[in-house]
Order: C-alpha cells, then structure tokens, then sequence
C-alpha cells in the first residue's frame, strides 16, 4: 500500500518506519528541510531503541523516503497518516494549528480517493471539523479515520509492530476495509482492531492516558501519606497490586510523570470537560498531585540540609522516563531549576537526554561524562530516572566519590536496608 506520513516526529517516524517494516512504501514528509535531509543522511533526531535500525534498514530497501514535498506525497498515496503536534496553548486546550494547516494541504493536493487518518492527539469533535474543512474545498472523494497511536516512548517500535488493540474510528466501510488490511500484519497475535465513531475514538486515546496517569498520582499520594505514618509503600503496592481489579502497572511511587503525553492530555481533556459544561475533579486532582510531587522532593532535599547554596549535588537522570532522550515536562527539569535557584551546584549524567538538557539549562549545570563522575565530591546523589545502568552501581565505589554518602532515590530504586547497612543515608519515596 502506498503511504504518505506527514510529520517526522516522535509519533510520525515510528509509525512510518513501522508501516514500512510490514512490506508498505511509505513517504515521511515533514516543512522542516534539516530534519529531512538528516534523515536522508541517516541521522535520527530522536532516541528510541530499535528505531535508527529500522529506519536505515527500509530506507536501504526503497520502501521508506524521506521528503518535504507534501503535495508529491499525498496524490502519490492512498492513505495519508496526520501526525503533527498538538503542543498546549496558553489556556492548556490543544493547538491544532498544525493539523489545519496540513488538513488544508490535504484538501488542495487531492487527485483521487484518499484515506486521511489523524494519528495526532485531538479534542473530540476534530475529525468533524477536519471533513468539513477538507470538503469545502474539494469534489474529490475522501473518507477521514481517528486512529489514535498508544505508544510507550522507549518500547515505542514493539507497541506499533504488536499493538495492544487498533482503535479505528470511522463510519465508512470503505475505509475500515482498508485501514484493517493495513493493519493485519500486526495483529497476528489476536489481539483486536476495534471500530468505533470517529469521536469514540478520539475520547478513547484522552481517556486510557488520564487512567495512566491517575494511577501514578493515586499511588504518590498514597505513598506521601506512608511516610508521615510510617508505613512503607513499596509493601503497600506490592499488597494493593496482586488484586487483579489493580494490577502492577504506572503505579509505582516516585516524583511523578513526565513527558509530551500525560499532562498535556489531562489539561486538554479537563479544559474539554469544563467547555462540555461537565466537572473534572478527579482530573485536576491527577494534574496538581503530580506537580506537588517534584515539589515535595525539592522541599525534602532542602529539609535535610539548612542551606543548599553552595552545595554540590550530582543528578543522575535527566529524561523524563528511562530509554528515551525526551525531557519535555520531565520532573528533573521542575527540580533541577528549583536547586539551581536556591544556590546548588548540580553535576548530571543521562545516558541519551543530555543534548536535550542544554537546550533548557546551557551551561549552568555540569554534564558529566559517565554516572561515576557526576558524584564526584558531592554532598548527596539525586536519581531522577531509573535507567536500568543505575540499578545496581558499585556502591563501594560511590561511597569512596561521594563527600557525603547520602541518597535522594526519587524512584525507589534501592533498598533502605541494603544502603544503611552499606553506610548510607537514604532517602526515598514514601519509605
């Protein structure tokens, strides 16, 4: 199937090297002429494991191109995949200024029959207002899909090749028939292709994130309330857990979420709900708990020390979640700028997002080259993101580094007992 992408993002060049791994020819088009000529230079923008090897591989194989001809690509394509940002604007609504801009370059590069399918995350309502914006403008006939994406940024690759369900929200035939032929070399493990109304589809990608993110909130503030009773959270959630109503996942303790998903949804859906004339208590109960969490670490570290001007504090981990380079609405920046503010001296190491953290901080924090340095001579570690390198450090070696051997674990990652034993101080997250 000829396809055309348009967006070379995070979500945009997943889906296109993924589209492309199942034998489709796929044509990713985005305005921007760096990005497109790194990638026609092999260079991948973003980090993401499995993704640089199936991008060159298709790309060597003449199944995926790279091109910013927007025109060329749509009427040479049958199904032609939106996936541009919808960042939030000042009043937290979604900004589909980029949609409706492709939308209109959709409408006047039509030739025949197209498939367009809004892969990016929309309030409900905007594939109404895409079809009609498409139709004032053409006699060509189309059909527009929601086809909301649910990709786990670091496992990103295996969620597109082996999804959970394919949501596909339509009400032409036509075109489910052929999103589900598109779509049935990844779901040979069984696992469904779901279709619904366009808008069903729409509310479901807001509603799975703003679950997800409840849990992680509901668990924080649980864990808060572990610390000041004594109780510890890591057996409370490991209790909690096994009731197969609950479950183990997104509901570990630590300083919250993260990332381009989660709080831009949830302010998203809450500004929806209170434009529907509906309450949303719940849901800005989610947003707020997750911002007390990055402030209640800061208030922790700073409790433990009289005064952290002039202290020097090295941070392990910068992105917002492990195996990915991504720091947007990452809690390290929240806490990073907060310590900086007071007077700290912060020395960091993240394994993929550093690039990313200069972007924000430039040169007043020091990136270290390994996670060894970046606690040389320190008065205490902070981790902030749980890359698997972390888990089991040379504590020995550490404790010989370290001016201070003390521990801020923001993601509960070590055992107090262990590290009491081993001469630390320790301080974790509802423990």
């Amino acid at each position: 199937m000829n396809i055309c992408v348009i967006g070379t993002g995070y979500v945009g060049l997943v889906a296109g090297a993924c589209l492309a791994e199942t034998g489709n020819q796929v044509i990713c088009v985005d305005k921007d002429e760096k990005k497109i000529n790194d990638l026609n230079s092999g260079i991948i923008p973003i980090y993401e494991p499995q993704l640089d090897e199936l991008v060159h591989t298709n790309t060597k194989d003449g199944r995926l191109k790279f091109s910013n001809n927007i025109e060329e690509a749509i009427k040479s394509s049958l199904v032609c995949f939106i996936a541009v940002g919808t960042p939030e604007d000042e009043s937290g609504n979604a900004n589909l200024s980029y949609v409706f801009e492709v939308v209109n370059q959709i409408a006047s590069s039509l030739n025949s029959y197209k498939v367009i399918v809004n892969k990016s995350t929309v309030p409900v309502g905007t594939g109404e207002k895409i079809y009609d914006i498409i139709k004032s403008k053409t006699d060509v006939d189309f059909d527009v899909v929601s086809n909301p994406e649910f990709l786990k940024q670091g496992a990103a690759v295996e969620d597109f090749l082996k999804p959970d369900r394919v949501i596909i929200g339509s009400s032409s035939s036509r075109a489910i028939k052929i999103m589900k032929e598109l779509y049935a070399p990844h779901i040979l493990n069984g696992n469904p292709v779901m279709v619904m109304d366009v808008k069903s589809a729409e509310m479901t990608k807001y509603a799975a994130n703003c679950f997800l993110a409840l849990k992680i909130s509901y668990i924080n503030e649980i864990a808060n309330i572990c610390e000041k009773t004594g109780a510890d959270i890591n057996e409370v959630r490991n209790a909690v857990c096994q009731d197969k109503r609950i479950g183990h996942h997104f509901m570990f303790a630590g300083i919250g979420f993260g990332g381009s998903c989660f709080p831009k949804d949830l302010k998203a859906l809450i500004n929806t709900a209170k434009q529907s004339g509906t309450d949303s208590n719940i849901l800005q109960a989610v947003y707020e708990t997750n911002l007390k969490q990055r402030e209640l670490f800061v208030q922790k570290i700073k409790n433990r020390f009289s005064n952290i001007q002039n202290l020097t504090l090295g941070v392990w981990g910068l992105s917002f979640k492990p195996k990915t380079n991504d720091i947007r609405q990452a809690p390290s920046v929240t806490i990073l700028k907060r310590l900086l503010e007071s007077g700290a001296k912060i020395k960091a190491f993240d394994p993929k997002a550093q690039d990313e953290a200069r972007k924000i901080f430039g040169e007043k924090i020091m990136y270290c080259k390994n996670s060894y340095e970046a606690i040389e001579d320190v008065d205490a570690m902070l981790l902030l993101t749980e890359w698997h390198e972390f888990r089991t450090p040379d504590f020995d070696k550490m404790a010989k580094l370290m001016k201070q051997k003390i521990i801020f674990d923001g993601r509960n990652q070590y055992n107090p007992k262990v590290m009491q034993e081993l001469g630390f101080e320790y301080h974790g997250i509802g423990r």
